[in-house]
């Protein structure tokens, strides 16, 4: 525990007027305090976070696993496992289990094998290598690994209940390898052993590897080209050669062990017979019909066969492909022959695997199958086989979080506990039917609600318009509810007005959502620049949606040519001083084709609904904001939001300016470029610019800034935006941090020929970094947005780090005039050399970072040297500075203030923070007749890079939360005893500190730097640089025992946490490399110590960095082995043994042990050990006194067990000493007898 002491000015002393800059003085060190002249006051906070406190590790993965390959089950442990091309591999079991794992090399998983009961797997991978993971610890971890030099796996079988696994290579020799030493035998079958001596050509690779169930002595080995060998492992050669002219891709064997099914290239099921192997028995084209001319047609090949015996019907026969080619177009299938009857099962993706799930482990028994698992492509599905229409089980794994590719995520912890049954309740109404009333097949393992759960809801916003609430409690996840955003619009129909640019695209796609859990209020920004805001309510209703549009496009005669008024807002409705609101703007407007052009350039990109429509239960839609296109133009991206359910205030800015909406009252009260927004307290000296000779038009303007739009309307604009400056505390420091920036502001032509302006060095180009915007989509498009970024731009932006790209855009030069083209001019020049074509649209999950590009100097120079000035002492008047966050709270917004008032927090990209006073009515009647007003401009503070997180404390370091309206149902039916008030719910900064005086402390946080106020004084106590090299991509203040503190995530992957209010390192983590811009764009801090990311488009990996949160994993994720005695093996029957073979005489041991063998070359395989048996046992260590506990009674529980097979062991030797004496008794009293007196 540590105090922090600091004698603060300003609290008494403070002088009326308007905001200042954050004090010169501020270090540059971390967590420096700034120096002040000692006043009476004093701020006593006892900060209670050490570096202890903390530690960061992967808690669970969710979603579908990204490209799956490979597929197997443990039909005794009924667990599954899914390999994927990234070396990934999930393990699943009942609801609440489920496990990730990693190999290290991150090697493509070709094939995975159980070892059938005792909580282990085998994986080969694309890079030959084999590795033995151990599952009999909460975490599996790989016991041994064997390495292949030279020969490449294709193949593996291990039979049940053994411990020597066969092998098969691409060079067509099968090895065998020791499972419990992982050491490979010396005994090898060779593929020209295997084959005739005659054959003069190489039987391919082995394909197929299994185990005969007549006579586990006797291996049937499958080569890629149709050669078919029964391999004798006793006598050490083959029992019979099968030649095909057909290449084989899976063998499948009946029970009994006389006939086997192959699956080939030209679409064709082969049946065998033991007795007569020269041909097969039956050939069938399953989906081969006879043409006219006689012939077959030609089928796809069949990748895999399944032959399955019942012990009440007809054999199943099941396979995948197969299809005739000439079906073009046709969904891949799975066929499920059983007797005469045919099903073909049509899948949504192409089929990676399926298998099988039977009664019985044992191979040489009538199987039963009961279900088929079918892993394909981006799904996941249990087919039903004791059902005649086959249905298919409901899955209750979150598997379809990428129903629609994901566009944002949002994590919400520690909600309220009522919210998580009703959305559940809400959502469970629209639930599909139709499934299996079965239980779910894979019922493994064991899981239970651990005690450090809290509700937790996770949101996510798709390309479709859809968002899904997700149930997280507990490091699980359901879905709750979904809500369709696209409902809110009429269908755009082709060839009508804005309508007809958006068929093919994702107008719908969702951007960045808001949500207060208290009040239920949401908010969901758009693609389309719209924002609906929802209520929420449990009965349905009849309603008509408000419709609002909101001008947010700067005018380019206000810029061009300097005027009087040259200051005022570039907006239609300038304001000054006090804002009040504007009329209430309601346009129910149609993009038809016979509009005049200028009623056409003022529609919004959608058409909202305007007439009263049905809603049901849950979110329903109250109003839509809209941006509309001006002058042929499409609005700029929304990248800020916030919303206040206590204020009715609803604030969001994008690289124009800000706008300020009342949902209660419909009407629009702030809509003002950023640059009005300082008034007198512009921290910067803006040079107008001068008359040019040709005048750029609005869409030359309007489109330039922190986004590259084009005025083709067909082309998309990219979302993010690049940061414009880097912002020192003192006027010199900003003109060196500025020269040095390549994110830094550009200046028109008409300014080369300033003296004072310099071409900016080449070298000074290599420190550049930028900075993203969350929650926006580079590559889901919407009305005129671009998937590239400007091509002079092109060269440094490939460069974050030396090793990614930037997530972010940059503001395109000034001063280039507008040439007259053709129609097809402005298309071909604004594309530019090196850029590439436009894309359709897809999710931000799928867009990747290019790797680095090394470019001449001669194009740095061309590209930058014209945009560059050593001094940002003046800036020009058109720079965009985009708003970043916003953040309404109770704060002082002067100096002057001596109590709270309602006040917006506005963060720009160049790293100034403006506040903004506003008066609300507190009377419920009056707030919704009487105006807001929103007062000039406040406080101005300054810190480096882009603005990214409020914060607030108060002096005693609590954290002190936004108001909040208590949610009621507007819906419910009108109550005269208890009439529906507003309820609201304020943390005044003054409530906790009777000895500190009013006032309180602001955090906030930019992509470089992290600084704490004292209000109202507005002085810079801490101030901390977060990084030099990179940039911080997403920041929080966040809860972690009991305490606050400032949680980063930055470009180059360290997840950093600061303590608060003095801003000191508490954990600096290299974590995870931002490879792609997906983990930039969804990476997310909640309370309670937790993160999440998007680590493929499929799934989501939830994170933790606190330490109690750590030791308590152990507990809170399921066990994946649970002692289960193994079935017994059917007694055969007297004939049955005496006929069929001596299998139960076979002795593996015998034959590939070391005695018998010998060793294995050293150069063919290199045996890695691995840290699975240490591994468990830290994690045994580290354990609490519960697991202690339950290994404990799991010990007690297996001398149950043992004691029991005891007695069953003694039992069975007394009923054989009986029956050996009954025999014995028999055998004497038939001794003297003739065969004639039987």
């Amino acid at each position: 525990m540590k105090k922090f002491r600091k004698v603060l000015d300003g609290l008494t002393t403070s002088s009326p007027g308007g905001g200042t800059m954050g004090s010169p003085s501020c270090g540059s060190a971390a967590g420096t305090p700034t120096t002040a002249a000692p006043t009476p006051k004093e701020i006593d906070v006892q900060e209670t976070l050490v570096s202890e406190n903390f530690q960061l590790c992967k808690t669970v993965r969710h979603g579908f696993p990204y490209q799956p390959t490979a597929l197997a089950f443990d039909p005794v442990q009924k667990i599954l496992a899914i390999g994927s091309r990234s070396g990934g591999v999930r393990i699943l079991g009942r609801p609440g289990v489920d496990c990730f794992c990693q190999h290290e090399s991150g090697a493509a998983v070709l094939q995975l094998q159980f070892l059938i009961n005792e909580g282990a797997l085998v994986t080969a991978c694309a890079d030959d290598t084999l590795h033995l993971w151990n599952l009999r610890q909460r975490r599996p971890a790989i016991l041994h690994s064997l390495k292949f030099n030279r020969e490449r796996i294709t193949f593996c079988h291990l039979p049940f209940q053994s411990k020597w696994l066969y092998v098969g290579t691409e060079r067509g020799n099968t090895h065998i390898v020791n499972i419990e030493s992982f050491i490979l035998s010396g005994y090898v079958i060779m593929w020209n052993k295997a084959i005739e001596l005659a054959t003069k050509t190489h039987p391919g690779p082995v394909v197929h590897l299994s185990d005969s169930p007549k006579d586990e002595g006797k291996l049937l080995v499958g080569f890629e080209s149709g050669t078919i060998v029964q391999w004798d492992l006793r006598v050490k050669k083959a029992d019979f050669r099968i030649y095909y002219d057909e290449a084989i891709h899976s063998v499948s064997w009946h029970h009994e062990g006389k006939q086997f099914m192959c699956s080939h290239s030209d679409g064709s099921l082969t049946l065998w017979n033991l007795r007569n192997t020269s041909k097969p028995i039956q050939v069938t084209f399953p989906h081969g019909k006879i043409q006219k001319d006689g012939r077959k047609e030609s089928c796809k090949p069949i990748l895999k066969v399944d032959y399955k015996t019942s012990r009440n019907s007809e054999p199943f026969i099941i396979f995948s492909g197969g299809l005739s080619y000439d079906k073009a177009g046709r969904r891949p299938t799975l066929t499920i022959m059983h007797g005469k009857a045919i099903t073909v099962l049509e899948m949504d993706y192409p089929i990676v695997e399926f298998m099988t799930l039977c009664e019985t482990p044992y191979n040489n028994e009538v199987q039963d199958p009961y279900a088929v698992v079918v892993l394909l492509e981006k799904d996941l599905i249990v087919v039903d086989l004791t059902q005649s229409n086959f249905p298919v089980f409901e899955n209750p794994y979150p598997m379809d979080i990428h129903e629609s590719p994901v566009t944002c995520t949002a994590y919400f912890a520690d909600c309220p506990p009522d919210i998580i049954p009703v959305l559940y309740s809400i959502g469970a109404k629209h639930k599909k039917t139709g499934y299996s009333q079965k239980e779910w097949p894979v019922s493994g393992g064991m899981w239970t609600l651990g005690s450090h759960t809290y509700p937790e809801i996770i949101i996510t916003g798709h390309a479709d318009g859809s968002i899904k609430f997700w149930d997280a409690s507990a490091i699980t996840l359901q879905m709750l509810y979904k809500l369709k955003t696209s409902k809110v619009f009429e269908k755009p129909k082709p060839n009508e007005g804005r309508a007809a640019e958006l068929v093919d695209d994702d107008p719908f796609a969702v951007q960045m959502v808001s949500w207060c859990p208290q009040s239920r209020i949401f908010c969901v920004v758009g693609i389309s620049s719209h924002i609906i805001l929802y209520r929420f309510s449990k009965y349905d209703a009849n309603t008509q949606i408000v419709s609002l549009e909101v001008r947010l496009q700067c005018d380019p005669e206000d810029v061009i040519s300097p005027s009087e008024n040259e200051n005022n807002p570039c907006f239609s409705e300038p304001h000054s001083g006090s804002h009040s609101p504007q009329p209430h703007h309601q346009h129910p407007v149609s993009p038809g084709g016979g509009t005049p052009e200028s009623f056409k350039d003022s529609t919004p990109c959608l058409k909202v609904k305007d007439r009263v429509v049905r809603v049901p239960p849950g979110y329903q839609a109250e109003l839509v904001i809209q941006l509309p296109w001006i002058d042929g133009e499409p609005p700029q991206q929304i990248s800020s939001l916030d919303i206040n359910s206590a204020y009715g205030l609803l604030a969001f800015g994008n690289c124009n300016g800000l706008a300020v909406v009342d949902y209660l009252q419909k009407t629009i009260l702030l809509c003002m470029s950023t640059l009005d927004l300082y008034g007198a307290a512009d921290p910067y000296q803006r040079l107008t610019r001068s008359p040019r000779r040709n005048r750029q038009s609005t869409s030359e303007f309007c489109m330039r800034g922190l986004s590259n739009f084009y005025s083709d309307s067909k082309k998309r604009i990219r979302t993010s935006y690049q940061s414009l400056t880097e912002l020192s505390d003192n006027q010199q420091s900003v003109d060196m941090e500025r020269s040095k920036s390549p994110t830094s502001v550009h200046y028109p032509t008409s300014l080369h020929n300033d003296p004072r302006v310099l071409p900016e060095p080449v070298a000074s180009l290599r420190a550049s970094h930028c900075s993203p915007v969350f929650y926006l989509l580079d590559n889901v498009k919407g009305p005129g947005r671009k998937l590239s970024l400007p091509t002079d731009l092109k060269t440094e932006l490939d460069h974050v780090n030396g090793h990614c790209t930037s997530p972010t855009s940059q503001p395109c030069s000034a001063g280039k005039p507008r040439v007259p083209m053709g129609p097809e001019g402005p298309r071909l020049a604004r594309r530019g050399p090196g850029r590439p074509p436009f894309r359709k649209a897809q999710s931000a999950a799928c867009m990747e970072i290019s790797l680095p590009v090394s470019h001449t100097e001669e194009s740095r120079e061309n590209s930058f040297s014209r945009s560059r000035s050593s001094s940002v002492s003046s800036i020009d008047r058109d720079t965009k500075e985009a708003i970043t966050t916003l953040q309404f709270g109770e704060s002082f917004g002067r100096k002057s203030d001596t109590l709270p008032t309602p006040c917006l927090w506005v963060g720009t990209s160049l790293g100034v923070i403006i506040l903004i006073p506003m008066s609300i009515p507190t009377d419920q009647e009056e707030r919704m007749e009487e105006p807001v007003t929103i007062g000039p401009c406040g406080a101005v503070l300054m810190l480096k890079g882009s603005v990214l997180r409020f914060g607030f404390l108060d002096c005693m370091g609590a954290h002190i939360q936004s108001p909040y309206e208590v949610w009621r149902d507007l819906n419910a039916p009108e109550d005269p005893d208890r009439p529906r008030k507003r309820k609201l719910v304020h943390y005044s900064p003054s409530s906790s500190q009777d000895t500190c005086g009013e006032g309180h402390l602001a955090i906030v946080c930019s992509e470089r730097q992290a600084k704490v106020f004292l209000m109202p004084s507005q002085s810079c106590l801490f101030v901390h640089n977060i990084t030099e090299s990179s940039f911080v991509l997403r920041a929080d203040v966040v809860s972690v025992w009991n305490s606050v503190c400032l949680a980063c995530f930055c470009a180059n992957g360290h997840v950093m946490t600061l303590s608060l209010p003095s801003l000191r390192p508490l954990m600096d983590v290299n974590y995870l490399p931002l490879t792609d811009m997906r983990i930039a764009r969804t990476f997310c801090f909640t309370n309670g110590g937790q993160a999440l990311y998007l680590s493929s488009p499929t799934e989501i990996q939830r994170i933790t960095y606190s330490q109690e949160m750590y030791d308590n994993l152990q507990e809170m994720l399921g066990e994946l082995f649970t002692p289960t005695e193994t079935p017994e093996a059917q007694n055969r029957g007297f004939l049955k043994g005496f006929f069929g073979g001596n299998a139960h005489t076979f002795d593996r041991e015998e034959l590939f042990g070391e005695a018998a063998a010998g060793k294995a070359s050293r150069s063919l395989a290199q045996h890695i050990p691995g840290q699975g048996g240490v591994e468990g046992m830290k994690v045994a260590a580290s354990g609490a006194v519960g697991e202690l506990a339950r290994a404990r009674i799991a010990l007690d529980e297996r001398g149950q067990r043992l004691g029991e097979l005891e007695e069953r062991t003694a039992l069975m030797m007394t009923s054989a000493e009986s029956f050996s004496k009954h025999a014995h008794e028999l055998m004497l009293k038939c001794k003297d007898k003739k065969w004639y007196q039987f």
